[in-house]
Protein backbone atom coordinates (compact mmCIF):
# COMPACT_ATOMS: atom_id res chain seq x y z
CA UNK A 1 0.00 0.00 0.00
CA UNK A 2 1.62 3.55 -0.66
CA UNK A 3 2.08 5.47 2.00
CA UNK A 4 1.17 9.21 2.16
CA UNK A 5 3.53 11.61 3.62
CA UNK A 6 2.23 14.22 6.35
CA UNK A 7 1.76 17.82 5.44
CA UNK A 8 4.74 19.69 7.22
CA UNK A 9 3.41 23.32 9.30
CA UNK A 10 5.23 26.90 8.10
CA UNK A 11 8.61 27.27 10.49
CA UNK A 12 9.69 30.78 9.41
CA UNK A 13 6.71 32.33 11.86
CA UNK A 14 7.65 30.24 14.64
CA UNK A 15 11.87 30.94 13.71
CA UNK A 16 10.93 34.74 13.03
CA UNK A 17 9.16 34.74 16.65
CA UNK A 18 12.12 32.69 17.77
CA UNK A 19 14.46 35.23 16.75
CA UNK A 20 12.33 38.53 18.61
CA UNK A 21 12.40 36.45 21.46
CA UNK A 22 15.76 36.24 21.61
CA UNK A 23 16.43 39.58 20.07
CA UNK A 24 14.39 41.27 23.19
CA UNK A 25 16.41 38.88 25.88
CA UNK A 26 19.87 40.36 24.63
CA UNK A 27 18.44 44.25 24.29
CA UNK A 28 17.52 43.54 27.88
CA UNK A 29 20.47 42.74 29.01
CA UNK A 30 21.81 45.51 26.57
CA UNK A 31 19.67 47.92 28.46
CA UNK A 32 19.17 47.11 31.80
CA UNK A 33 21.38 47.57 34.60
CA UNK A 34 23.76 45.08 36.80
CA UNK A 35 22.68 43.44 38.90
CA UNK A 36 19.32 42.39 37.28
CA UNK A 37 16.07 43.16 39.08
CA UNK A 38 13.15 40.41 39.20
CA UNK A 39 10.85 41.78 36.54
CA UNK A 40 14.43 41.98 34.59
CA UNK A 41 15.03 38.30 35.20
CA UNK A 42 11.38 36.72 35.03
CA UNK A 43 11.15 39.14 31.85
CA UNK A 44 14.82 37.35 30.04
CA UNK A 45 13.60 34.14 31.35
CA UNK A 46 10.21 34.57 29.95
CA UNK A 47 11.99 35.55 26.36
CA UNK A 48 14.25 32.80 26.56
CA UNK A 49 11.73 29.91 27.02
CA UNK A 50 9.12 31.58 24.55
CA UNK A 51 12.19 31.65 21.75
CA UNK A 52 12.55 27.82 22.90
CA UNK A 53 9.16 27.01 22.54
CA UNK A 54 8.87 28.71 19.00
CA UNK A 55 11.72 27.02 17.97
CA UNK A 56 10.35 23.58 19.80
CA UNK A 57 6.78 23.52 19.06
CA UNK A 58 6.36 23.26 14.89
CA UNK A 59 8.92 20.29 14.84
CA UNK A 60 6.22 19.04 18.14
CA UNK A 61 3.54 19.53 15.72
CA UNK A 62 5.19 17.97 12.57
CA UNK A 63 5.96 14.91 14.80
CA UNK A 64 2.56 14.46 16.09
CA UNK A 65 1.03 14.79 12.92
CA UNK A 66 3.83 12.09 11.58
CA UNK A 67 2.35 10.08 14.07
CA UNK A 68 -1.27 10.30 13.35
CA UNK A 69 -0.25 10.03 9.65
CA UNK A 70 1.40 6.60 10.49
CA UNK A 71 -1.36 5.43 12.48
CA UNK A 72 -3.59 6.31 9.55
CA UNK A 73 -1.74 4.18 6.89
CA UNK A 74 -1.68 1.50 9.74
CA UNK A 75 -5.46 1.41 10.14
CA UNK A 76 -5.95 2.22 6.42
CA UNK A 77 -3.50 -1.09 5.74
CA UNK A 78 -5.30 -3.26 8.20
CA UNK A 79 -8.54 -1.86 6.84
CA UNK A 80 -7.27 -2.84 3.01
CA UNK A 81 -6.22 -6.58 4.70
CA UNK A 82 -9.42 -6.54 5.99
CA UNK A 83 -11.34 -6.33 3.01
CA UNK A 84 -8.81 -9.19 1.29
CA UNK A 85 -9.83 -11.44 4.15
CA UNK A 86 -13.68 -10.35 2.99
CA UNK A 87 -12.97 -10.97 -0.54
CA UNK A 88 -10.96 -14.33 0.35
CA UNK A 89 -14.10 -15.28 2.53
CA UNK A 90 -16.25 -14.33 -0.21
CA UNK A 91 -13.87 -16.47 -2.68
CA UNK A 92 -13.80 -19.32 -0.08
CA UNK A 93 -17.32 -19.60 0.24
CA UNK A 94 -18.00 -19.32 -3.67
CA UNK A 95 -15.66 -22.47 -3.68
CA UNK A 96 -17.76 -23.88 -0.90
CA UNK A 97 -20.77 -23.16 -2.91
CA UNK A 98 -19.50 -24.46 -5.99
CA UNK A 99 -18.00 -27.81 -4.33
CA UNK A 100 -21.24 -28.42 -2.73
CA UNK A 101 -22.44 -27.94 -6.49
CA UNK A 102 -20.20 -30.26 -7.79
CA UNK A 103 -21.17 -32.75 -5.08
CA UNK A 104 -24.56 -32.41 -5.00
CA UNK A 105 -24.11 -33.04 -8.99
CA UNK A 106 -22.00 -36.14 -7.90
CA UNK A 107 -24.73 -37.60 -6.32
CA UNK A 108 -27.03 -36.71 -9.11
CA UNK A 109 -24.84 -39.00 -11.58
CA UNK A 110 -23.80 -41.51 -8.65
CA UNK A 111 -27.75 -41.85 -8.51
CA UNK A 112 -28.11 -41.62 -12.11
CA UNK A 113 -25.62 -44.61 -12.53
CA UNK A 114 -27.05 -46.56 -10.32
CA UNK A 115 -30.50 -46.31 -12.10
CA UNK A 116 -29.03 -46.90 -15.59
CA UNK A 117 -27.01 -50.22 -13.53
CA UNK A 118 -30.35 -50.95 -12.08
CA UNK A 119 -32.59 -50.68 -15.76
CA UNK A 120 -29.24 -52.62 -17.28
CA UNK A 121 -29.52 -55.38 -14.89
CA UNK A 122 -33.18 -55.69 -15.18
CA UNK A 123 -33.21 -55.72 -18.76
CA UNK A 124 -30.17 -58.55 -17.83
CA UNK A 125 -32.45 -60.41 -16.05
CA UNK A 126 -35.34 -60.22 -18.85
CA UNK A 127 -33.20 -61.13 -21.79
CA UNK A 128 -31.40 -64.07 -19.49
CA UNK A 129 -35.01 -65.22 -19.64
CA UNK A 130 -36.22 -64.63 -22.51
CA UNK A 131 -33.48 -66.44 -24.08
CA UNK A 132 -33.89 -69.36 -21.13
CA UNK A 133 -38.14 -69.49 -22.57
CA UNK A 134 -36.75 -69.62 -25.97
CA UNK A 135 -34.01 -72.24 -25.45
CA UNK A 136 -36.87 -74.36 -23.13
CA UNK A 137 -39.24 -73.98 -26.23
CA UNK A 138 -36.64 -74.64 -28.94
CA UNK A 139 -35.85 -78.07 -26.91
CA UNK A 140 -39.54 -78.46 -26.55
CA UNK A 141 -39.82 -78.20 -30.01
CA UNK A 142 -37.19 -80.07 -30.58
CA UNK A 143 -38.29 -82.76 -28.37
CA UNK A 144 -41.61 -82.86 -30.07
CA UNK A 145 -39.89 -83.24 -33.18
CA UNK A 146 -37.86 -85.86 -32.44
CA UNK A 147 -40.80 -87.61 -30.73
CA UNK A 148 -42.54 -87.26 -33.79
CA UNK A 149 -39.76 -88.82 -35.88
CA UNK A 150 -39.38 -91.80 -33.14
CA UNK A 151 -42.88 -92.71 -33.54
CA UNK A 152 -42.64 -92.39 -37.63
CA UNK A 153 -39.65 -94.17 -37.35
CA UNK A 154 -41.49 -96.51 -35.24
CA UNK A 155 -44.58 -97.00 -37.30
CA UNK A 156 -42.44 -97.06 -41.15
CA UNK A 157 -40.49 -99.90 -39.08
CA UNK A 158 -43.67 -102.24 -38.09
CA UNK A 159 -44.63 -101.70 -42.00
CA UNK A 160 -41.84 -102.74 -43.42
CA UNK A 161 -41.46 -105.55 -40.89
CA UNK A 162 -45.10 -106.83 -41.73
CA UNK A 163 -44.49 -106.06 -45.18
CA UNK A 164 -41.18 -108.58 -45.08
CA UNK A 165 -43.03 -110.91 -42.69
CA UNK A 166 -45.85 -111.30 -44.86
CA UNK A 167 -43.51 -111.72 -48.27
CA UNK A 168 -41.56 -114.32 -45.82
CA UNK A 169 -44.74 -116.01 -45.53
CA UNK A 170 -45.83 -116.00 -49.03
CA UNK A 171 -41.93 -117.57 -49.44
CA UNK A 172 -42.74 -120.42 -47.21
CA UNK A 173 -45.82 -121.31 -48.60
CA UNK A 174 -44.14 -121.28 -52.29
CA UNK A 175 -41.70 -123.58 -51.12
CA UNK A 176 -44.29 -126.13 -49.46
CA UNK A 177 -46.05 -126.13 -52.84
CA UNK A 178 -43.08 -127.40 -54.45
CA UNK A 179 -42.98 -125.48 -57.11
CA UNK A 180 -39.24 -123.78 -58.09
CA UNK A 181 -40.19 -121.44 -60.57
CA UNK A 182 -43.10 -119.95 -58.23
CA UNK A 183 -39.92 -120.46 -55.55
CA UNK A 184 -37.61 -118.57 -57.43
CA UNK A 185 -39.72 -115.56 -58.68
CA UNK A 186 -41.13 -115.26 -54.80
CA UNK A 187 -37.53 -115.65 -53.53
CA UNK A 188 -35.88 -112.72 -55.54
CA UNK A 189 -38.52 -110.27 -54.73
CA UNK A 190 -38.01 -111.63 -50.95
CA UNK A 191 -34.21 -110.66 -51.40
CA UNK A 192 -35.18 -107.62 -53.49
CA UNK A 193 -37.17 -106.10 -50.73
CA UNK A 194 -34.90 -107.24 -47.98
CA UNK A 195 -31.77 -105.31 -49.40
CA UNK A 196 -34.10 -101.81 -50.30
CA UNK A 197 -34.54 -102.46 -46.21
CA UNK A 198 -30.90 -102.72 -45.43
CA UNK A 199 -30.51 -99.43 -46.99
CA UNK A 200 -32.26 -97.90 -44.53
CA UNK A 201 -30.45 -100.31 -41.66
CA UNK A 202 -33.07 -102.79 -41.22
CA UNK A 203 -31.69 -105.99 -41.49
CA UNK A 204 -33.71 -109.45 -41.44
CA UNK A 205 -32.40 -112.71 -40.67
CA UNK A 206 -33.56 -116.43 -41.40
CA UNK A 207 -31.73 -118.77 -38.82
CA UNK A 208 -30.02 -122.05 -40.84
CA UNK A 209 -31.42 -125.29 -40.09
CA UNK A 210 -29.47 -127.80 -37.68
CA UNK A 211 -28.31 -123.98 -36.33
CA UNK A 212 -27.44 -124.05 -32.64
CA UNK A 213 -30.34 -122.62 -30.42
CA UNK A 214 -29.11 -119.36 -29.36
CA UNK A 215 -31.68 -117.92 -26.88
CA UNK A 216 -30.55 -114.37 -27.55
CA UNK A 217 -31.63 -113.91 -30.71
CA UNK A 218 -34.21 -116.87 -31.21
CA UNK A 219 -37.42 -117.41 -29.77
CA UNK A 220 -39.59 -120.67 -29.75
CA UNK A 221 -42.65 -120.34 -31.69
CA UNK A 222 -44.35 -122.49 -27.93
CA UNK A 223 -43.33 -120.07 -25.20
CA UNK A 224 -44.01 -122.81 -22.59
CA UNK A 225 -41.67 -125.29 -24.65
CA UNK A 226 -38.30 -126.65 -22.55
CA UNK A 227 -34.77 -125.70 -24.88
CA UNK A 228 -33.10 -129.47 -24.68
CA UNK A 229 -29.72 -129.45 -24.62
CA UNK A 230 -27.94 -129.11 -27.90
CA UNK A 231 -31.45 -128.07 -29.34
CA UNK A 232 -30.78 -127.20 -32.93
CA UNK A 233 -33.41 -124.97 -35.33
CA UNK A 234 -35.66 -127.16 -37.43
CA UNK A 235 -37.60 -124.62 -39.11
CA UNK A 236 -37.73 -120.72 -38.80
CA UNK A 237 -41.30 -119.47 -38.44
CA UNK A 238 -40.68 -115.68 -38.37
CA UNK A 239 -37.72 -113.51 -39.60
CA UNK A 240 -35.75 -112.49 -37.08
CA UNK A 241 -34.52 -107.88 -37.53
CA UNK A 242 -31.61 -105.86 -36.63
CA UNK A 243 -32.02 -101.99 -36.76
CA UNK A 244 -28.74 -99.94 -37.16
CA UNK A 245 -26.58 -103.27 -35.57
CA UNK A 246 -29.40 -103.54 -32.93
CA UNK A 247 -31.55 -106.55 -31.95
CA UNK A 248 -35.07 -105.46 -32.83
CA UNK A 249 -37.11 -109.10 -32.89
CA UNK A 250 -35.53 -112.20 -32.56
CA UNK A 251 -36.28 -114.89 -34.85
CA UNK A 252 -38.96 -117.34 -34.00
CA UNK A 253 -38.11 -121.05 -34.62
CA UNK A 254 -39.02 -124.03 -34.04
CA UNK A 255 -36.75 -126.89 -32.45
CA UNK A 256 -35.71 -130.50 -34.30
CA UNK A 257 -36.37 -133.35 -32.57
CA UNK A 258 -33.59 -134.88 -30.49
CA UNK A 259 -33.78 -138.25 -32.60
CA UNK A 260 -33.05 -136.13 -36.02
CA UNK A 261 -31.01 -133.33 -34.66
CA UNK A 262 -27.79 -135.56 -35.33
CA UNK A 263 -28.55 -135.89 -38.64
CA UNK A 264 -29.86 -133.13 -39.99
CA UNK A 265 -26.66 -131.36 -38.37
CA UNK A 266 -24.71 -133.11 -40.68
CA UNK A 267 -26.84 -132.78 -43.85
CA UNK A 268 -29.55 -130.22 -44.17
CA UNK A 269 -28.87 -126.97 -45.58
CA UNK A 270 -31.51 -123.64 -45.17
CA UNK A 271 -32.86 -123.07 -48.65
CA UNK A 272 -33.87 -119.30 -46.38
CA UNK A 273 -30.24 -119.20 -45.71
CA UNK A 274 -28.88 -119.04 -49.72
CA UNK A 275 -31.62 -116.74 -50.89
CA UNK A 276 -30.71 -113.48 -48.50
Amino acid sequence: MTAHTAPKISKWPFFLADLLLLGAAVALVEICRRPFGLWESVAFAACVALAGWFGIWPFLRDHDAALRFAESDALNETAAKIQQLETVAKQITTATSHWQSALDQSQKTVATADTIAARMAAQEKEFIEFMQRANDMEKATLRLEVDKLRRSESEWLQVLVRMLDHTYALYRASVNSGQPQLVQQLGNFQFALRDAARRVGLAPFVPAVAEPFDAKVHHLEDEKATVPAQGRIAETVATGYTYQGQLLRPALVTLQMPAAAEAAAAQAKPVEGQLL
